[in-house]
Formats: structure tokens, sequence, C-alpha cells
């Protein structure tokens, strides 16, 4: 029956294919040409996930270096670093005050958008994490130096009143993840929209130096 079906259905295409033919062909061609397009459409985006997944393990895989290098500073080594990733990012006038008689400061300048901003620079184990009396002294420091913006970089992470403590007070904390995205490209006003957010809580941080060492 199918078999009948389909050389009634050939008998009558050959009848009409002066009429039908250029329709059959429109329609072939149309339809190799959407297909051609998913295929290249599916291939572009199978190349760009890869190309995404790629860089954003080269970025962490440079925070980490990052991470480690930094652990090994001494503390003025790791204020010329984070100077240095200042001016990088277009900050000007940036300067490193960090010693006796700094009042709190170890970094000062003025960000891309004008405002003067102080930076406290704390090289500490992983182990520990920022209390939030530090961040009380850093906004002590903004206060003296009559500062508009006030940044907390460190190698650790914050304690949860600390990091609550930073936002209410407007003061950019840089907890050690954030730490290796800066350095490895990340400028530092990208920072400013996602203030302390993805830290990790202690057993975070604990299972971290235990698959990556630092």
């Amino acid at each position: 029956m199918w078999a009948g079906g389909g050389v009634l259905a050939l008998v009558l295409l050959a009848g009409s294919w002066p009429v039908a033919g250029p329709y059959v062909l429109a329609a072939l061609l149309l339809a190799g040409t959407g297909t051609l397009a998913w295929w290249l459409w599916r291939t572009d985006r199978q190349l760009r996930g890869g190309d995404a997944d790629w860089r954003r393990q080269e970025e962490v895989r440079a925070g980490r270096r990052t991470l480690a290098e930094a652990d090994g500073m001494s503390g003025t080594a790791f204020e010329e670093l984070v100077a240095g990733l200042c001016r990088r990012d277009g900050c000007t006038e940036v300067r490193r005050v960090g010693g006796a008689g700094d009042h709190g400061a170890d970094v000062v300048g003025r960000l891309p958008d004008g405002r003067t901003v102080v930076v406290q620079c704390k090289r500490y184990a992983t182990s520990g994490a920022v209390p939030s009396r530090d961040l009380r002294e850093l906004l002590g420091t903004q206060r003296h130096f009559c500062a508009e913006a006030a940044v907390f970089v460190t190698t650790t992470r914050f304690t949860a009143p600390a990091e609550a403590f930073a936002r209410q007070h407007g003061i950019l904390a840089v907890h050690r993840d954030h730490l290796g995205l800066w350095h490895s490209g990340t400028p530092l006003t990208a920072l400013f929209a996602v203030n302390g957010a993805g830290q990790g809580d202690r057993r975070h941080r604990a299972r971290w130096k235990k698959t990556y060492g630092m």
C-alpha cells in the first residue's frame, strides 16, 4: 500500500514537474541552508563556550599563582603590589605611605573617577580572618585623610561582622579570591559591584587550602 502510494506520488510529481519543480528545489535549498546555518551556529556556540571556559580556567590559575606569590611577600612588597594594581587600573597620584606614622594608610591616590582613596593592605595567613575592628580602624583612617573612598585588601577572608561593617560604611573589602581576580585582570572598579561576595566560609577556605596548597 505504501509502495503504491509512493509510486503514485512520483508519477504525479513527474507530471507536474515543470510547474512544481522550481518550488521543490527552492524548498530543498532552504532546508539545506537552514541546516547549514544551524550547524554553524551550534559549532560557534561550542567554540565560544570552550573559549570562555578556558579563559575562566586561566583566570583561576593566574589568581592562584598571584596568591602564592603574595603569601611569600613582605608587608612592604605586598603594599607595592597593591599600589601597582591601582596604577594599572587607571588610578592616579598613587603612592605607598605604609610604615611608621602612616595613620593606618598603606596606599593613597585617586580612583579613575577622580575620588580620593585610601587603601589598607593586610597580608594575613589564610587560617585567620580580618575582624571588624580592622575595618573600624580603616574608617577612622579614611576620615583622617578626608578620603572619599576606602579599600581593604587582604590575603585571607573577612569575618561576617567585618563584611557587614564594610558594606554598611561603603568600604570595598577585597578578600583573597577577589585579590586573585584583581591581579589576573579584573579592574578595581568592577570589584565595587561585588563587594565582599563570594569569599566562602572557614570550611570553604580549608578545602581550598587542602586542594591547592594555599
